[in-house]
């Protein structure tokens, strides 16, 4: 099977690759069901990727549908180690207006009905989280972005991940600004902390598409708002995408990142109380930390 290491979660709007070359398409299977569509491997500004729509083709399925175990193992899988979201956002500050971009480095979880975590039956392990995003892949996208140009790109902010898929009411709006929320979307939660726990390198390019419904000048989000905007949106991620492939370093092994170790401590469960069964099922992402013969 085709190999990777940089992966692209495509979100709203962001259904394929543009001027991706030698392209194969793969079907992963993985414990936790099929992910979201067939990846496709190819070559982005020759260099080797692996896309994932995270709604699949057609947009088929709502942010709570997002089969994020399956689509971080299927990358974990292929050889991914950095993981690039692109995610349609809401602005909760003046200053971010439509057609911005950010790179968060934080998330506030207000999701309700997702399974956060890969480990279950018979294993405990409890990741740092304290920052969500990998600094040094949102340090490259932040540099990648700022080159554009014509596009203003804010570093740092935090991302509040709400359920959905309806948006958000003027109460809710309010009070995350309240809080000193930036963005607002649905789909950063659980795949940060899934990347996390596969110990891949992930960050989001967020792309703003409204000023959510808070803004009292400005017509409240819809659809046909949001698709508008994301159009320009998904234009200026694709350049970052084509740009930024040749910075991401090839061996994290030279980097002052835990990203690549965040396991190495993690892990509370006795060893050798971890069902034999338990290991096998995880072990593309513990085996390296256990006794397989324990």
């Amino acid at each position: 099977m085709p190999q990777a290491k940089i992966g692209v979660i495509g979100g709203s709007g962001l259904y394929r690759m543009e001027g991706m070359t030698d392209i194969e398409e793969v079907n992963v299977s993985t414990p936790f069901g099929s992910p979201s569509d067939l990846i496709t491997i190819g070559k982005v500004s020759g260099v080797e990727m692996a896309f994932l729509p995270r709604h699949g083709r057609g947009h088929r399925l709502n942010p709570t549908e997002v089969p994020s175990r399956a689509n971080i193992w299927a990358l974990k899988s292929l050889g991914v180690e950095w993981v690039i979201s692109v995610s349609a956002v809401g602005s909760l500050r003046e200053d971010i207006a439509p057609r911005d971009l950010v790179i968060p480095d934080q998330l506030f979880d207000r999701t309700k009905s997702r399974v956060n975590s890969f480990f279950e039956g018979g294993l405990v392990v409890h990741c740092p989280f304290a920052e969500p995003f990998c600094p040094t892949l949102s340090d490259l996208l932040y540099t990648s972005a700022s080159q554009l140009g014509d596009v203003n790109v804010h570093k740092g902010g935090t991302y509040v991940c709400m359920e959905g898929p309806l948006f958000s009411t003027k109460a809710e709006s309010n009070i995350y600004r309240k809080l000193g929320m930036d963005i607002i979307g649905m789909t950063a939660l659980p795949e940060a902390k899934l990347a996390r726990e596969a110990e891949l390198c992930y960050a989001t390019i967020a792309c703003a598409t409204d000023y959510d419904c808070w803004h009292e000048s400005e017509e409240s989000v819809t659809v046909e708002l949001v698709m508008g905007n994301l159009g320009a949106n998904i234009a200026s991620a694709q350049r970052i995408l084509r740009d930024v492939a040749h910075k991401i370093p090839s061996d994290r092994a030279q980097l002052d990142c835990a990203c690549a170790q965040t396991l190495s401590t993690a892990i509370t469960t006795d060893r050798s109380a971890i069902p034999i069964e338990v290991k096998q099922k995880y072990s593309l992402l513990i085996g390296k930390y256990l006794d397989q013969n324990a």
